[in-house]
């Protein structure tokens, strides 16, 4: 039905006389992050490939990362005709990282640096670790936590991604970026370790030909896992805190070897994680109650 809504969509617009209407929303709140109850009976992220393939003039993706921003996407899409707007936020509980200024400014913009959870302003970072969706978004941001906490010299830089075809040329799409702004969000020569709440592939479908596209290491659902805890499931798949940290330390040149110790130190956390949830059938109240803490 999606398909077929974005083609009568778009051929409707070289119709002069068709009355405009309002766009179609679909809101996604059950999906495959968490499915420590019911297994792998939620939403296939693979539905966003589906969608990114129909035109762009009719079809927008957003994923924001907290309530209010997902406040101030509603509201354009309320707003919005002759679109398909997909937007894809968690029914369950999450952490609150903007006020409602900066969260309407963030989704103005569709991705931006967020400058008080990374440590490079005025310098050069070392990595860049982005993300795109809500779940995805929390275990970054802690990820860049443990890098701050372990190894205050690694300059990291956070980006966060809203609205998804913000990563496609504006050739392409006209919500994308030149490639200017791409470089001024995630470099052309430092490595990137992007967090998605999808299929990783989509990312680099959507970033190809992009300076430094080699850079990109996306980090998404790979089909992995059953019925697991929030934080088994993130292991299982490559997409949790220490999985992200690790993949940040093993690509900065000048930290694998002075990094060794803080790596070897989350491979024992992550394994005393999984064996807890093994243990217990729920992730330890650290993981649970974590919070930003700078």
């Amino acid at each position: 039905m999606v398909n077929q809504h974005a083609k009568w969509l778009e051929k409707c617009l070289e119709i002069p006389w068709r009355a405009r209407v309002a766009s179609l929303k679909l809101l996604i709140t059950a999906f495959v992050w968490r499915q420590d109850h019911n297994g792998f009976t939620h939403q296939d992220p693979g539905f966003l490939d589906v969608v990114a393939n129909k035109s762009p003039e009719v079809v927008r993706i957003y994923l924001p990362p907290d309530a209010n921003c997902l406040l101030s996407v509603a509201d354009h899409c309320l707003r919005s005709i002759n679109y398909n707007n997909v937007i894809v936020a968690d029914k369950q509980p999450h952490l609150q990282y903007l006020d409602m200024d900066a969260a309407i400014a963030h989704c103005t913009k569709g991705a931006g640096i967020w400058d008080w959870a990374g440590n490079d302003r005025g310098i050069e970072p070392d990595v860049v670790m982005a993300a795109c969706g809500d779940v995805p978004t929390m275990e970054a941001l802690a990820a860049v936590a443990l890098l701050r906490e372990e190894l205050p010299d690694m300059k990291v830089r956070f980006v966060n991604v809203v609205d998804l075809f913000r990563l496609v040329p504006r050739s392409e799409h006209p919500h994308g970026m030149n490639d200017r702004e791409f470089e001024a969000l995630f470099t052309s020569t430092k490595p990137v370790v992007f967090n998605f709440h999808s299929y990783p592939w989509l990312i680099h479908r959507l970033t190809y030909r992009r300076p430094g596209q080699h850079n990109i290491h996306v980090r998404g659902y790979k089909e992995m896992g059953n019925i697991n805890t929030p934080l088994e499931l993130a292991i299982r798949n490559q997409t949790d805190r220490f999985s992200l940290a690790i993949d940040a330390i093993d690509r900065v040149a000048r930290f694998r070897e002075t990094g060794s110790a803080v790596r070897e130190a989350l491979l024992d956390r992550q394994i005393a994680c999984l064996n807890y949830a093994f243990e217990f059938g729920v992730d330890r109240q650290d993981i649970t109650d974590w919070k930003w803490p700078f």
